[in-house]
């Protein structure tokens, strides 16, 4: 008998995200806001703009979000000078 580990979809906990999506209407392209290393980033499938927008997704344990938010805050702040 198999018994899978992965939850159901709807017991998968999710939070409103920002993230950044593609402005090109052909292209379904985004990222979410942590994992972006520019402030402002271009589309990696079709180079184009980029605007901020929130998704609903899956929650992300993950222990290098201080850190690249932290990276993320010295580059506006240098930025701001």
């Amino acid at each position: 008998m198999y018994n899978s580990r992965k939850l159901p979809l709807d017991m998968i906990p999710s939070e409103m995200t920002e993230i950044w999506s593609c402005m090109k209407e052909s292209c379904n392209g985004w990222i979410r806001d942590n994992y972006a290393f520019e402030t402002v980033p271009t589309c990696n499938q079709c180079m184009s703009p980029m605007n901020r927008s929130m998704k609903s997704l899956p929650i992300l344990l993950d222990s290098s979000y201080d850190l690249k938010l932290t990276l993320k805050r010295i580059a506006a702040k240098k930025e701001n000078d």
